[in-house]
């Protein structure tokens, strides 16, 4: 099998409309939540989210700058999130200028947990109210989930694997495993690969309100709703925006010279059998896919210095979680520091996977790991981790575990290794 290593980054998140912006605000512990200014949500039980930045804010997202007008203007915002975060990680990687034989090899796995919901829903209005003669001619090929990869496919003239997974919010770390097998069986050289999402809609919130999966008792106090492992947590704050990594064959890469992230090592993946929207009480789910993750990496529980957790801020699935880690770790645990970064940007169902991943490789990049915001007081299950609370923490990254866990019962895995 071939090795594959991480040679280019790229992220649009509700804390900065590229890598390094994001990395450095949620190093800074500062949280992208606010009230929804997407729809007016006076009348929804949850009014808050962590929406992606206009251009004009201090970490805004300027569309613009690398998405077509003809373009936005044909399809949902988690389409441009995702060409846009495509477009950074290929120009970090130095590939834009690809001979057409090369982008023979090269191709894209980009997914959505959702896709179009936005765009589903006005038009559904549309038709509703105006006939079926003013439904947009862009409507389909503007909301289906392969269109990322299809567009950035178009646009950069990639002519490999065209590639998209569906997995609730597992979708961004399934994307970069399967990217990386395909790349190992000799399907690709080069793969972008992760995951995009937009869906704070006026049906998509209230539909994970209507699930009791959305946080409610922090509508006035939008920064401290996002709390992982915290006893005061109430569900999830949705968030969006898409993070996309250039996958690349190691031989190849180190004979042209690239910059090496990390090489990604380990994928597990797994199902739970057991509900559509709660996780196994047991968290068998959980332990199986990092177990698979961690042989298959080669490498032993002593060399994983930090763990990215699913960690939604859900009152169920975080002690679940922690209840693997700990079952799969058992005395390693304390050498080992675990974090929920969706306590600043919110959850980004299917971006999720893949925006952590990149939190991950910057962690053993710049030795420092990211915090778990607002854990002022931990559930009993919590003691004897270091879930990093409030503030970033300094420590040598060799190895890192990524885990996203869906609706479904579905789970993955990922380990990633510096060189």
């Amino acid at each position: 099998m071939r090795r594959v290593v991480v040679t280019g980054l790229g992220m649009v998140t509700p804390l900065g409309g590229d890598v390094e912006t994001t990395w450095k605000n949620i190093i800074a512990s500062k949280s992208g939540a606010a009230t929804i200014t997407r729809f007016d949500p006076t009348d929804y039980k949850c009014r808050i989210a962590c929406e992606v930045k206009p251009k004009d804010h201090e970490y805004g997202f300027d569309a613009n700058l690398e998405v077509d007008h003809k373009v936005q203007r044909q399809v949902d915002l988690f389409i441009v999130f995702g060409i846009a975060a495509a477009s950074e990680a290929l120009k970090d990687a130095g590939l834009l200028n690809m001979t057409e034989t090369e982008r023979l090899r090269a191709g894209c796995s980009i997914g959505s947990g959702i896709g179009g919901l936005p765009g589903i829903e006005s038009e559904s209005l549309v038709l509703a109210n105006k006939g079926p003669s003013r439904v947009s001619p862009h409507f389909v090929h503007g909301r289906l989930i392969n269109l990322i990869s299809g567009q950035v496919s178009i646009k950069y003239g990639l002519m490999g694997p065209n590639h998209a997974v569906v997995t609730a919010c597992s979708t961004g770390a399934h994307s970069i495993g399967d990217a990386a097998r395909m790349i190992a069986m000799d399907d690709a050289d080069v793969m972008l690969a992760g995951g995009a999402e937009s869906a704070i809609c006026p049906i998509g919130i209230a539909g994970f309100s209507q699930a009791r999966a959305l946080s409610t008792g922090f509508n006035d106090d939008p920064t401290r709703a996002s709390r992982p492992y915290d006893v005061n947590r109430d569900g999830f704050v949705m968030g969006e925006g898409a993070g996309v990594v250039v996958l690349e064959e190691y031989e190849r890469a180190k004979a042209r010279g690239a910059k090496i992230y990390a090489e990604v090592l380990g994928y597990g993946l797994s199902g739970d059998a057991y509900h559509v929207t709660a996780p196994h009480p047991e968290g068998s789910g959980a332990f199986r896919s990092m177990a698979m993750a961690l042989k298959k990496s080669g490498l032993s529980l002593e060399d994983i210095d930090y763990v990215n957790a699913h960690g939604t801020s859900t009152p169920l699935g975080d002690e679940l979680e922690l209840g693997a880690v700990r079952k799969l770790f058992g005395d390693q645990i304390s050498a080992m520091s675990m974090s929920s970064t969706k306590s600043a940007i919110g959850h980004l169902l299917g971006g999720a996977g893949a925006v952590e991943s990149i939190f991950c490789i910057l962690a053993m990049r710049d030795g420092i790991v990211p915090p778990t915001l607002n854990l002022d007081e931990p559930s009993e299950s919590c003691k004897g981790v270091d879930l990093v609370p409030h503030v970033a923490k300094q420590r040598k990254v060799r190895a890192v575990l990524n885990n996203s866990f869906g609706f479904g019962g579905t789970n993955a895995s990922l380990i990633m290794k510096a060189l």
